[in-house]
């Protein structure tokens, strides 16, 4: 898929929701939200009710490892955002409302801690992010570029930077940024309005450095109650420090068998800090850390045995923390907006937010899973393949576990956990999984084939000639488990090879590079002694199995035919010379078939001069892209919408039917005639007696393959179908639905539709199927009244995503104005039910329609009745766009457009939606 076009994701996520090993949390300042990042690399996007529940909204995808530091990224409560880094360097500026990510880049550093800072400069407010990770220095980007403006050097005993904290001052201009060095060293530096307009690399160095033995520093804290105090949390220790000179006030140690982590001041004369195991402790400050005592400093510098500051509770004691895969997240939040939460939030490898209001509240307040809340929807979430993946007796269907997906014959490969792999139209059953029709009452639907040949789970697909067309198109292989490699022929569905020599589970099936031999391609396998490659030849025959340094030479020098090489095998005279060489009847009729398709091809040009030069389009409408968020993870499945793709293929199909005045079916038999004859004569005394038996087993080759193919049916017709049948704001007008119902074929959606986002740099947000509970309180806000799950259905997510809703009334407005200009562009009738009829062949009889195939439900509508129900459906999502974007300047015209005729007025409607979509996408940057 092209970055520069509109592609529109929906995901089916299935019944398992996706691992969520958190990594970091944060939480916005209005308690809207809480974001959690995950060792895979994913975010995930938590709404916070005012009942503290937190179901989960949305998944952003866009980092390739583990996710480090999360921070806020502006001050506004309208357009709230967040940055992320990741391990290796990477950094995305998201918006948290529609999940976009407006800016990304990536440094030659890891940052472990992220903080926002603001400053004014006059009437202008602008924002900064300072990081401190594995590096010896604060960097400070510009919070909207994520460029790097200066740094904060230290010219004292330089080294990385553990934590860090800004001191906000409300006397003066000046703020500190304090922070803690790996060996236990103090730095303060001073933000002064000069520093803060520094826009050069020129470093900035410290005020002060001062060693106060805080090794291994976790966290530090400043006390926003009194401005006095400074926690700093290290591993074996915490202590209190007087915020003016960085006195020691306060030490308090850990226990033998637990570690801390973390901590903050809950009020003035209380801390709360955790351990890696989970555990939170709430301490109360002695006199001595109060600056409202007549006790405080009296014990500057000292620390007592015996003088351990008196424990209130203890929070989150848990009893299977043994069972978790690495410690849990804990972070304490204190709201300084209504309604005023002190909050501790707590994340697991589980994908499990634990919540508890501080100190008002102290037992659990939430606690939810990812799970748990996939387990918790009803209609549950379908896989792509679910309705035929049921097993008897249990609840959970069959897991697919790896899937490929063929454009070019709009199949779906799925592997799955038992070792079968099913092959299924991928439009078919995806209108299973999500559209309501009477596709529902039927077993065993959508049409597919089931190959069975693996003992244990399939691990990777692979599809050769979708990598390279120098591959056989019938070639499909497999790996699994146990150990074995299948080549399968796709279209007969028969098992053709199989290889068991290798000493492991197969993870990974490459094809080589272009300028590498045409025979091996590439086997990756996981074992116990490392990385073992195979290379197999065309022939079917294991050339050896080689490891280490000794399988990448190899693997470098796969070069064994030349260029030159192969230019001459594919030349014409030298395929001819070969034919009659092995004198193969098959090879000839290829060769015909060849010379038929050149000369039919010149002898029409004239004729279709005037349809234009169609070039091949390069994109897929439908792609389908199976994805995980980890290795252990089945397979969940994102159907991406190529708007620009779908739109030109049906315009091509449209251009390319047949035209019965150009060439007349006599004029094409004739040619066919001339030329069979023609190449019947030049071959014939090559011929021996058991071609006619080379020819019948090819014949019966070929009727094998058709009577084991799939049911065939229009793709590009489908999809559109599909396409339009999500996007419809459905129960917004009901005479509306009626007539997209009825008379253009479209299909009502049985469960609300995960969509998702695509935007800068690849990076995608997708919804996950509890979102719904979002779209509910939205909704039922700003109508005033309760709504339920079958309120919302269809609806997508008009209304909960700006940038969402626009790409699809924009998808809409433009697929329905080329469908109107179509001939009988309706989703009713047979032609969706299978492929139109083959032409007869010469002097025979036309096909007789494939077992299987359904009769047509209906007859389609007249045309005139199809154009004017794509005009009302295109002119509805037309006057939507205004209100939903809040641009009221735009209705007036809008209306005036509409009432005139509809095709001559559809270019300035789709010009005003561009300029909608300009206005909400970047006029906010």
């Amino acid at each position: 898929m092209s970055g520069n076009n509109l592609v529109l994701p929906i995901v089916l996520w299935g019944r398992t929701a996706p691992t969520h090993c958190i990594s970091s949390l944060l939480v916005l300042d209005d308690c809207s939200a809480v974001i959690t990042g995950c060792h895979d690399g994913q975010i995930c996007l938590w709404d916070m009710t005012p009942e503290l529940q937190v179901p989960p909204r949305a998944m952003l995808f866009g980092h390739t490892s583990s996710i480090t530091c999360l921070a806020k990224a502006n001050a506004c409560t309208d357009k709230q955002y967040i940055v992320s880094a990741s391990e290796n360097g990477e950094m995305c500026l998201w918006d948290v409302n529609d999940g976009r990510c407006i800016e990304f880049s990536k440094l030659a550093c890891a940052h472990t801690d992220i903080q926002f800072y603001q400053f004014t400069i006059g009437t202008q407010r602008e924002g900064r992010l300072l990081c401190n990770g594995h590096y010896p220095e604060v960097l400070v980007l510009d919070a909207s570029s994520l460029e790097v403006l200066y740094s904060l050097v230290s010219k004292i005993s330089p080294d990385w930077i553990s934590a860090m904290s800004i001191i906000r001052s409300h006397r003066t201009q000046e703020d500190t940024v304090v922070a803690v060095s790996v060996t236990g060293i103090l730095k303060v530096w001073i933000i002064t309005a000069e520093v803060s307009r520094m826009q050069d690399l020129d470093p900035v160095f410290e005020e002060e450095s001062k060693p106060i033995q805080c090794q291994n520093c976790q966290s530090i804290s400043f006390c926003h109650f009194t401005q006095n105090s400074l926690l700093v949390v290290c591993s074996k220790y915490w202590r209190v420090f007087d915020a003016g000179d960085y006195s020691l006030l306060c030490s308090v140690p850990s226990e033998a068998d637990q570690g801390w982590t973390g901590g903050d001041f809950i009020s003035a004369d209380k801390v709360i800090v955790w351990t890696e195991d989970g555990c939170s402790y709430i301490y109360k400050l002695p006199p001595s850390c109060l600056s409202a005592s007549e006790h405080f400093r009296s014990d500057v510098g000292k620390t007592r045995e015996g003088a351990v500051p008196p424990l209130i509770y203890k929070i989150a004691d848990q009893p299977d923390k043994k069972l978790l895969i690495c410690p849990p997240v804990t972070r304490f939040f204190f709201s300084r907006r209504e309604p005023f939460h002190k909050l501790l939030i707590q994340g697991d490898s589980e994908g499990r937010l634990s919540m508890w209001n501080v100190p008002d509240k102290l037992p659990v307040s939430c606690t939810l899973s990812l799970q748990e809340s996939f387990d918790g929807l009803m209609p549950v979430s379908s896989g792509i393949i679910d309705q035929l993946s049921a097993q008897p007796g249990k609840e959970q269907p069959i897991k697919v576990t790896a899937s490929v997906y063929i454009p070019a014959q709009g199949r779906l490969v799925c592997g799955r956990e038992d070792g079968s792999i099913i092959l299924v139209p991928a439009t078919q059953t995806a209108i299973v999984q999500l559209l309501q029709g009477e596709h529902m009452l039927r077993r065993g639907w959508p049409p597919h084939r089931t190959l069975r040949g693996h003992r244990n789970k399939v691990t990777c697909v692979l599809y050769p000639y979708q990598v390279s067309p120098r591959y056989d198109q019938r070639a499909l292989v497999s790996g699994g488990v146990d150990f074995s490699v299948i080549v399968w022929d796709i279209f007969t569905g028969e098992m053709k090879h199989i290889f068991c020599v290798h000493g492991g589970e197969i993870t990974q099936l490459l094809v080589p590079p272009e300028n590498c031999s045409v025979r091996p391609f590439i086997l990756h396998g996981s074992f116990t002694k490392g990385l073992l490659m195979c290379k197999i030849s065309s022939t079917c025959a294991l050339d050896r199995c080689v490891m280490g340094l000794t399988a990448v030479e190899i693997l470098n020098a796969c070069d064994e035919l030349a260029p030159a090489t192969v230019d001459a095998l594919s030349h014409p005279a030298v395929n001819l010379k070969q034919a009659m060489t092995r004198r193969s009847l098959a090879a000839l009729k290829n060769m015909a078939q060849h010379k038929l398709q050149t000369l039919a091809t010149n002898l029409l040009a004239a004729d279709n001069a005037d349809k234009g030069n169609l070039p091949k389009y390069s994109h897929n409408a439908l792609v389908v892209q199976a994805m995980k968020t980890n290795v252990s993870d089945p397979d969940m499945h994102v159907l991406f919408f190529d708007v620009e793709a779908v739109i030109i293929q049906l315009l091509t199909e449209e251009a390319q039917r047949p035209n019965p005045t150009l060439v007349s079916p006599r004029a094409c038999t004739r040619i066919f005639k001339q030329v069979k004859e023609t190449m019947k004569e030049t071959i014939k005394e090559h011929l021996l007696d058991d071609d006619e038996e080379e020819e019948e087993e090819q014949r019966r080759r070929e009727e094998k393959s058709k009577s084991l193919s799939l049911l065939e049916y229009n793709l590009t017709m489908d999809t559109a179908k599909l396409f339009m049948s999500c996007l419809h704001a459905w129960g917004l007008n009901q005479q509306l639905d009626l007539i997209c119902l009825e008379r253009l074929g479209m299909l009502r959606p049985h469960c609300p539709i995960s969509f998702g986002l695509i935007s800068r740099g690849g990076h995608m947000s997708l919804m996950l199927p509890t979102f719904k509970e979002s779209l509910l309180r939205k909704l039922s806000v700003a109508t005033g009244r309760k709504l339920t799950l079958s309120d919302i259905v269809g609806k997508g997510t008009y209304g909960l995503s700006r940038a969402v809703t626009t790409q699809h009334l924009l998808s809409v407005i433009s697929l329905a104005n080329t469908l109107m200009g179509m001939t009988n562009a309706t989703f009713v009738g047979e032609h969706m039910k299978k492929a139109p009829t083959r032409p007869p062949r010469p002097g025979g009889t036309p096909e007789s329609p494939r077992r299987g195939s359904s009769a047509p439900q209906s007859s389609p509508p007249p045309q005139a009745h199809i154009k004017q129900g794509w005009s009302q459906l295109a002119a509805m999502h037309c006057v939507m766009l205004p209100d939903l974007l809040g641009l009221d300047k735009y209705r007036p015209p809008l209306l005036e457009m509409l009432a005139r005729r509809w095709q001559d007025r559809c270019l300035e409607v789709l010009a005003v939606a561009s300029l909608a979509f300009t206005h909400t996408v970047l006029g906010n940057r």
